[in-house]
C-alpha cells in the first residue's frame, strides 16, 4: 500500500472571524504582515504606533490604515483595537505586551516571545489574569505543513522518535549597533534565529530534560552560533543548531524507529513535507498559494478564530510551551557566557 500523507486543518483565510489589529514598530516585519493580512484575509489594521510620527504616518499611507501616532499608548488603548501586534525590537516585548495586556487588548508577540524565562513568564500569568489571548508570532507552528507533520506524528508514522533535528543559520553584515549584534537590544542568533529550532524540538519533543550547548560569541557579546543539544522524555535526542555568521540549509527533520519525517527547507516558511519508510517515500507540497511571508497571514486567522472560540491561549503552542522554549534559550546563552 502506497504512503499518503495527511491535509493540513486549516482555518478560512476569508472566513476567519474579523479582528481590528493594531501595530507597534513598523519596521520589516511588520510591513510583510500587514502585506500578508491584507492580500489573503479581510483581518483590519486599524491603527499604527511607533517611536516616530513620520515613521508611524508613512506606514499608514503604504497600508491605508486609519490611525498613527508616536508610542504605544495610543494603541493600546484604543476602543477599536481588539488584538495588538508587537513587532518591536526583543528587548521592547514584555515591556509593550505587558502595557496592551493591561489595557484589555489581546496580544501577538513577535519572536522571542521575550528576552527571558522570567519576562516570558510574566507576560503569561498577565495574560490568564486579564483573561486577554495572548501569543508567540510564532508562524512556523500555524503554517500548512506544521499540521501535516503533528499528524504524521500522532498517527506514529515514522514509530516512536528518536533523533530531532533543526537548523537555522544565516549571514547577517556584522553592525554592532543592529538588533542581531547589540546586547542592549537582546540581540544574538538563540534569540533571532535558534527559537525557530528550539520551537520545532519543542513541538516534537516538548522540552529537554537536559541539555549540552557549544558555541561562540560576537565581539560585542552575543551569541554568533550555538548547538543545543537535548535529552528528552522516552529517551528522544535533538539538536537545534542557529548562527548568525553563516547560511545553513534550513532544514528540519524527525527521525524515528519505523521512518523519517523531512520538512523541506526552509522548514520555518511555507514548504512541505516528505515521510520516508524504508525504500518507500511521499511527499506533500504547500499549494495554498501563500509564498514566504505572506505565510504570516496563517498566524493571523488562528488568532482570529481562537479569539472566537473563547481561548486565551493557542492549543498548538501553549504559553507554558513559549515559556519553557524562553527557558531553553535563556539557559544556552548563559552556558555560552551571554549576560542574561
Amino acid at each position: 500500500m502506497a504512503l499518503t500523507l495527511p491535509e493540513p486543518r486549516l482555518p478560512s483565510l476569508l472566513d476567519s472571524p474579523v479582528l481590528r489589529w493594531g501595530v507597534l514598530a513598523p519596521g520589516s516585519i511588520a510591513g510583510t504582515f500587514v502585506a500578508a493580512l491584507q492580500k489573503h484575509t479581510r483581518q483590519r489594521v486599524v491603527a499604527v504606533g511607533s517611536r516616530s510620527q513620520e515613521r508611524a504616518d508613512e506606514f499608514a499611507r503604504r497600508f491605508g490604515i486609519e490611525r498613527a501616532s508616536v508610542g504605544s499608548d495610543a494603541v493600546v488603548n484604543d476602543p477599536e483595537v481588539d488584538v495588538v501586534y508587537i513587532a518591536s525590537p526583543n528587548s521592547e516585548h514584555a515591556r509593550q505586551a505587558l502595557r496592551a495586556i493591561a489595557a484589555g487588548k489581546h496580544v501577538l508577540i513577535e519572536k522571542p516571545f521575550a528576552t527571558t524565562a522570567g519576562e516570558a513568564e510574566m507576560i503569561a500569568h498577565a495574560a490568564r489574569d486579564a483573561g486577554v489571548f495572548a501569543m508567540e508570532a510564532m508562524w512556523m507552528r500555524y503554517l500548512p505543513q506544521m499540521d501535516v507533520v503533528r499528524q504524521l506524528l500522532a498517527d506514529g508514522a515514522v514509530g516512536a522518535p528518536a533523533l530531532v533535528s533543526a537548523d537555522f543559520g544565516a549571514a547577517f553584515a556584522f553592525d554592532p549597533a543592529s538588533r542581531i549584534f547589540d546586547p542592549a537590544l537582546a540581540g544574538g542568533g538563540l534569540l533571532d534565529v535558534g527559537v525557530y529550532a528550539s520551537s520545532f524540538v519543542s513541538m516534537v519533543a516538548g522540552a529537554p530534560q537536559s541539555t549540552v550547548v557549544a558555541g561562540a560569541l560576537t565581539s560585542t557579546g552575543v551569541d554568533a552560533m550555538a548547538t543545543i543539544v537535548g535529552r528528552h522524555a522516552h529517551g528522544i535526542q535533538s539538536v537545534a543548531t542557529s548562527t548568525v555568521l553563516a547560511d545553513t540549509l534550513h532544514a528540519a527533520s524527525v527521525a524515528g524507529s519505523e521512518g523519517r519525517i523531512d520538512v523541506h527547507p526552509s522548514f520555518w516558511t511555507p514548504s512541505g513535507v516528505t515521510l520516508t519508510r524504508g525504500a518507500e517515500s511521499a511527499s506533500w507540497r504547500d499549494e495554498t498559494g501563500l509564498q514566504g511571508g505572506e505565510g504570516l497571514a496563517w498566524e493571523a486567522v488562528h488568532l482570529a478564530q481562537y479569539v472566537a472560540e473563547g481561548r486565551t491561549e493557542s492549543p498548538v503552542h501553549p504559553l507554558d510551551e513559549t515559556v519553557q522554549v524562553v527557558r531553553t534559550l535563556d539557559e544556552a546563552r548563559r552556558r555560552l557566557g551571554v549576560e542574561v
